[in-house]
């Protein structure tokens, strides 16, 4: 594999596929590969030049985790009146928000958004950085007018009765 391709495999992995898909999908669209002798040999060398690359970035990766664990990320959303969100918030939301708030410049694909972040509240933000650097910090989202509302798994049960 040349890049990550949902439910097929990830980036330089080896991967087994119908013939007409590699032959019609993955090959002409540049994801993959035809896994022969010297296609393997130039995948190990890919592969041993973008772990050196990523190892060189590991220092980078722990600043920007020393700098962003536990902090919180504000995000502004349009909202209706029950803090339900318009539409949903994407890694390159968060990318742009990371880098006006904190000034780190992320690669949005490092970006591990959290489940149900479809009403305003907080939420927990993971970013896979390096295969041995990952940060956690809070997600924010708050209405374009200021307000903040409870997030409806975790708004205390009201009875109605009185």
């Amino acid at each position: 594999m040349l890049q990550d391709v949902d439910k097929v495999g990830y980036k330089h992995d080896v991967v087994t596929v119908k013939d007409g898909f590699g032959r019609n999908y993955l090959i002409p669209n540049g994801l993959a590969i035809i896994a022969n002798k010297s296609n393997l040999g130039r995948l190990a060398e890919m592969t041993r030049r973008e772990d050196a690359q990523e190892q060189k970035r590991l220092d980078e990766y722990k600043e920007i985790a020393k700098a962003v664990n536990g902090k919180t990320l504000e995000i502004l959303a349009k909202a209706g009146t029950s803090g339900k969100i318009f539409g949903s918030i994407t890694p390159l939301m968060v990318h742009t928000a990371l880098e006006s708030q904190y000034n780190v410049d992320i690669p949005r694909k490092k970006i591990v958004m959290p489940e149900g972040a479809k009403v305003l509240g907080e939420y927990e933000l993971v970013l896979n950085l390096h295969k041995e650097v990952s940060a956690t910090m809070n997600m924010n989202l708050t209405d374009e007018s200021g307000k903040t509302t409870v997030r409806e798994e975790e708004a205390p049960a009201t009875s109605e009765e009185e």
